[in-house]
């Protein structure tokens, strides 16, 4: 048997949406940016996609750019921030996701960099996120909706209601909880917010930038007038199609698919801590502060923890030790150290989705009772 748990990492694609995109590929060849008719016809499936995608999350579809996915998105926001609006002073986290942090790094030298507290559990202290911004810098505020390794949400509704009242923007990463949570800009009121498609079972490679209509924007990729002037570069026609079904889908029975993946992360939990001693969670475990597609667990030290996700491999259990973006490295995930994290223990990120199984998640939980237990014991 092969489990996938790897979920916050990417998703299997609806069969709904490779319906949908395969419909467009053999119907809508033109160039949206021709003015004959097969032109015409495939900028508007990207409109209608717009106008979709818009609706599902209380926005107008001027105020959605789509973008190559997560990662582009947050770069465009944080850099327009800086370029357009003048900002001077950027505060946000040590736990954030790489789109994000990187680009604030690389734009050290125009902006002040401020980091705010954050709890055990990577919950945002909200208390010094007031007292820095007290002065009256012109600030951008950029805090994810819930982070990617350990799954800690952040009342997103109230950190904008405390940026509005210091006159600060705010950003925010939601590629994790787009498609998972009921999404309402105008309820929220943040200025930016971001989405990958892949994450909530679309294709790859397509996301879009929310910006709130009225502040000012720029493009970050130059070479054309795609995208009402704001993003160079031939439109990923069949991948915005495929965004706009994939979100439609998911905002159909999002509480039902709460229910039911809440209920294997919770399971999960309690079977975990029933069959291997001493074993611990990263970041916030409460389902009303936790996103619940992500269970970040921490293992009992053992011999040959380095190769723990390989041994859960061979037995066809796919998990990661924290976010895709950074695999391969040698540099341990900075989340866990943001959080000043036990990271000499071994731990594992597993993530679920609508399509998990309760059987999936008991075939993994005697994988993992077998690896770990077994290896505990031989060390």
């Amino acid at each position: 048997m092969k489990v996938y748990l790897d979920n916050a990492a990417t998703t299997p694609m609806a069969p709904q949406v490779i319906e949908r995109m395969t419909e467009v590929m053999k119907e809508n060849f033109g160039n949206p940016s021709s003015i004959h008719s097969f032109g015409r016809n495939a900028k508007a499936v990207i409109e209608i996609a717009r106008r979709e995608v818009a609706k599902l999350i209380n926005a107008e579809p001027k105020e959605i750019i789509f973008t190559s996915g997560g990662t582009e998105a947050d770069n465009m926001a944080i850099t327009s921030a800086v370029k357009d609006l003048g900002v001077t002073r950027v505060i946000s986290s040590k736990i954030e996701h790489h789109a994000v942090g990187h680009t604030i790094d690389c734009l050290d030298e125009e902006v002040t960099v401020e980091w705010v507290k954050l709890s055990d559990k990577g919950a945002v202290d909200l208390a010094d996120l007031e007292r820095l911004l007290s002065s009256n810098e012109k600030t951008l505020v950029s805090l994810m909706h819930a982070n990617n390794e350990i799954g800690t949400l952040l009342d997103i509704k109230k950190v904008s209601e405390i940026c509005k009242k210091h006159g600060a923007y705010f950003h925010s990463d939601t590629v994790q909880t787009m498609g998972h949570y009921k999404i309402d800009v105008k309820d929220i009121g943040a200025d930016y917010i971001t989405c990958a498609a892949h994450k909530f079972h679309g294709p790859k490679g397509v996301g879009f930038l929310y910006v709130n209509k009225n502040i000012a924007v720029s493009p970050i990729i130059q070479g054309g007038a795609q995208e009402r002037g704001l993003r160079g570069g031939t439109e990923n026609l069949i991948g915005i199609a495929g965004l706009a079904e994939a979100l439609k889908l998911a905002n159909e029975d999002i509480q039902g698919h709460i229910d039911h993946v809440q209920g294997l992360k919770s399971y999960m939990m309690d079977e975990l801590k029933n069959r291997i001693s001493d074993v611990e969670f990263h970041g916030e475990t409460d389902p009303d502060k936790s996103l619940y597609t992500v269970l970040n667990v921490c293992f009992p030290d053992f011999e040959n923890k380095s190769m723990l996700l390989f041994l859960l491999d061979i037995d066809g259990v796919a998990c990661s030790g924290g976010s895709a973006c950074t695999s391969g490295s040698n540099t341990g995930s900075h989340v866990l150290r943001g959080i000043n994290a036990d990271t000499n223990r071994p731990n594992a990120r597993f993530s679920f989705s609508r399509f998990t199984t309760k059987e999936e998640v008991d075939y993994a939980l005697s994988i993992i009772e077998k690896v770990v237990v077994k290896a505990a014991v031989k060390s």
